[in-house]
């Protein structure tokens, strides 16, 4: 088999179960989850540890991001019913919360499935704002000091619904397409989720931290969400619009337009910023 031959079918090969023992089934696709804040962690501690940042200690961190993953589930999955699919869960809202579906007189489990990245944010965003409260920080303090690291986490992230098959792209000629079998076709398509997990992820991940020394509140967050959403808008031209949406306005999907919104906040985060850093200098 040459190289060629095995990227474009390597979709087929993977299996999306990391382990499964009698009725307990274990995902890669939830494993990342887990190893994304892993990493984030990872990656603060030895900020705390070497003294680069003292606001919060090691107990504290833990408890910050156990806030944020509770944020991010909460976030994730009512964003998805905000976002892609109001009209369906608005008539059936138990299926929000309950992993279970109804149908000819028995239940049938299904998982919840559909968690959106924008209102992940929103969820993550509330927790930083609530704990940063509870320690009497602004929010910006300990957003900077997350968002410097939350890039490398996401990369993971990105390589779960990878091996998960899921958010692929759209179709292509190109040879770095790939054969995705969820996708019910033969068709070569973008390895989007991929893309991202470079540009969201790793490029991302650099960037914000090239500009370590910037010390004006906010500048952090706003590279952050500004970054992500140039990133993701570009990349949604390659990535499969949701099916059921398909494009939003012109030949925009919802991801896009959710992109657009966020750019604007991450210069509001930098305006807010600036008049926050300028006043404290006077």
């Amino acid at each position: 088999m040459d190289l060629l031959t095995w990227w474009q079918t390597l979709p087929s090969k993977m299996d999306p179960v990391l382990v499964s023992i009698g009725p307990l089934t274990i995902y890669w696709y939830s494993t990342m989850y887990l190893v994304s804040f892993g990493v984030v962690y990872i990656i603060c501690r030895k900020k705390i540890k070497d003294n680069s940042f003292t606001k919060i200690n090691l107990e504290q961190l833990e408890d910050l991001l156990s806030w944020c993953f509770i944020g991010l589930l909460i976030g994730a999955r009512i964003g998805y019913v905000l976002f892609y699919n109001f009209e369906y869960y608005i008539s059936n809202p138990l299926e929000i919360i309950i992993p279970f579906k109804y149908y000819n007189g028995n239940w049938f489990f299904t998982g919840i499935a559909g968690m959106s990245y924008h209102g992940g944010v929103i969820g993550v965003v509330s927790a930083i704002w609530l704990f940063s409260r509870k320690l009497k920080l602004h929010l910006f303090e300990l957003s900077d000091f997350l968002t410097a690291a939350i890039p490398m986490g996401y990369f993971f992230g990105r390589i779960g619904n990878f091996i998960n098959g899921e958010l692929y792209g759209r179709v292509t000629e190109a040879p770095i397409g790939m054969y995705f079998p969820n996708a019910g076709d033969q068709s070569l398509r973008h390895p989007s989720q991929l893309y991202e997990a470079l540009f969201e992820g790793i490029i991302l991940y650099y960037v914000i931290n090239f500009f370590k020394k910037h010390k004006e509140l906010g500048f952090n967050s706003g590279a952050y969400v500004v970054g992500y959403g140039f990133f993701r808008f570009f990349i949604e031209y390659f990535r499969q619009p949701d099916a059921h949406l398909g494009f939003i306005l012109f030949n925009l999907s919802m991801g896009q337009i959710l992109c657009i919104v966020m750019m604007l906040c991450g210069f509001y985060i930098w305006y807010i910023g600036n008049k926050k850093t300028a006043k404290a200098q006077i």
